[in-house]
């Protein structure tokens, strides 16, 4: 297997970044890259964008997200940190990248001091559902707006 890495979003890789496309059949479960840049940038608080890329191709795109609070009503509500955005590359799926991308993200947290992190997915037949449940997330029975919220506690190491 190639090195797989993260690297930072740079004005020299940002138009790869953005050509970066799913499957078709996934493109209703998780919005382009081109969104997510432009949520980045104007949440740079929250938001942690990387690129995948496995020696020197750019396989794909991860998002996290560090201390959001999904119902700031809710005096109950607590910050939460983890997985905002995954996107995988059209033909570079089932290698292994989408899996390095989560635990990347997972150590990121786990660097900052969390021990819980938190994904949302969009629910459908070929959704992304069955990859994070293999990976260790399990829904908490919360929904954030029409999306599934899971979590998965990080061991203290």
């Amino acid at each position: 297997m190639p090195d797989l890495r993260l690297e930072k979003v740079t004005p020299d890789n940002v138009d790869a970044a953005c050509r970066l496309a799913v499957r078709s059949d996934q493109e209703r479960f998780v919005a382009p890259v081109v969104k997510s840049l432009a949520e980045a940038y104007v949440q740079p608080e929250v938001a942690w964008p990387r690129l995948v890329f496995a020696g020197e191709e750019l396989v794909g795109f991860v998002m996290a997200f560090f201390d959001v609070r999904f119902d700031p009503e809710n005096s109950d509500d607590r910050p939460r940190s983890g997985l905002w955005r995954l996107n995988i590359a059209d033909g570079q799926q089932g290698r292994g990248y989408g899996r390095f991308a989560v635990e990347s993200v997972r150590e990121e947290i786990r660097r900052r001091g969390q021990s819980r992190v938190t994904v949302t997915w969009a629910q459908g037949e070929r959704g992304p559902e069955r990859f994070y449940v293999k990976l260790g997330f399990r829904r908490t029975g919360e929904m954030s707006g029409d999306q599934v919220v899971g979590e998965l506690d990080l061991p203290t190491s």
